[in-house]
């Protein structure tokens, strides 16, 4: 694997560059590879069939960022084959919604693999010397909605953002989020994470003028119908600026994020 790290400020052409596509290629340019052995490898496009899953490898060269394991409702077995042949062909790889039997089984297969227990995540990041873009701050409600945010956090460092979390802020005692503001003020976009009534994407959005990605929890009391009452108070805000996910999709709130920020350095870069 080439260790030229490509310096563009474009988050595109920095992932592709890295994409095992472009290896491929560098590799016949070498002759590391023939033109044969090259088409051998390419044939595997768009997809490989692993009987129960298709591994989508061309994702990262049309997103930008390689397909992601939602680990829940799949095997453990399942789990490690696709990471296996998706870590394969990409430097970066990510498992949401993982458990430590999973991530226990995934390690012994590949070994610079990292787990978040407080949200469940497996993360694989091979690529080196990348600077991360700041701007993007996370934000919850209460301590019980950490593992969503970091969740969305992880996600969105996947991606090459630097991200600030901040924690326990919530409306029931409101000063905590006032004391922060001048930080919230710095960011370039916002997730902000919250349970219960889901009132604080509302009042975060009426102190700040950038992008606020809001995301209920199933955190809550039985009125709360796991997440559907902060869901409505979030999709009814009054406040502008405010876009909404699902209910606790973490994942998300981060990748949208993420987006945001990256595509803020692509416009400064080409002004």
């Amino acid at each position: 694997m080439s260790n030229n790290l490509d310096k563009s400020n474009s988050p595109h052409e920095t992932s592709i560059t890295h994409d095992w596509i472009t290896r491929t290629l560098d590799k016949v340019k070498s002759g590391e590879l023939s033109v044969a052995q090259a088409a051998q490898e390419l044939s595997i496009l768009p997809y490989e069939e692993l009987i129960f899953a298709k591994t989508d490898h061309h994702r990262n060269v049309r997103l930008g960022f390689p397909e992601v394991i939602f680990g829940r409702g799949k095997t453990v077995e399942q789990i490690v084959a696709i990471s296996e042949r998706l870590v394969a062909y990409s430097e970066k790889m990510l498992v949401t919604h993982a458990s430590p039997e999973a991530y226990n089984a995934l390690k012994r297969k590949i070994e610079d693999a990292q787990y978040n227990p407080a949200s469940g995540t497996i993360v694989v990041n091979r690529v080196r010397n990348i600077s991360l873009r700041p701007g993007v701050t996370v934000v919850t409600g209460g301590t019980a909605d950490i593992p969503v945010a970091e969740e969305a956090a992880i996600t969105a460092e996947l991606m090459g953002n630097k991200v600030e979390k901040i924690f326990d802020v919530g409306v029931a005692g409101i000063h905590r989020l006032l004391d922060k503001l001048p930080l919230i003020r710095q960011s370039r976009v916002l997730v902000v994470v919250a349970g219960m009534e889901g009132a604080l994407p509302s009042v975060v959005g009426g102190l700040v003028s950038v992008p606020i990605i809001a995301v209920p929890t199933s955190v809550g009391y039985g009125a709360s119908f796991n997440g559907l009452a902060p869901l409505l108070t979030m999709l009814n805000s009054c406040a502008p600026g405010v876009a909404v996910v699902n209910i606790d999709n973490g994942f998300g709130a981060g990748y949208l994020a993420g987006l945001i920020n990256l595509e803020k350095r692509r416009v400064s870069s080409e002004e």
